[in-house]
């Protein structure tokens, strides 16, 4: 036979516990909301804004596409590197140079 638990509550409603428990949830979604942030888009940049980040040319960019340094995004004849990629880069060429 299968049994039953049960809890007893005393010194308050049920509807003084509903309101409780609904006011202690309400305050830690606000507290795991106010801890959110959506992530950023993330940007894409040129062939010469790239060049331009990295302080190096176009040329040098290209040898670096075919070294797997870098890797940009193509869309049709648009080429775009992530920001975030060739910050990694960056701080990895900086790191070799040691």
């Amino acid at each position: 036979m299968e049994q039953t638990k049960v809890t007893q509550v005393f010194g308050i409603t049920p509807e003084e516990l509903k309101a409780s428990i609904v006011n202690d949830v309400r305050a830690e979604l606000s507290q795991l909301a106010s801890n959110f942030q959506a992530p950023d888009p993330e940007e894409y940049i040129t062939r010469q804004e790239a060049a331009e980040i990295l302080k190096v040319s176009i040329i040098t960019l290209s040898d670096w596409n075919k070294k797997g340094i870098l890797n940009p995004y193509r869309l049709g004849t648009l080429v775009r590197y992530k920001r975030s990629e060739l910050d990694k880069a960056l701080i990895q060429i900086n790191q070799n140079k040691k």
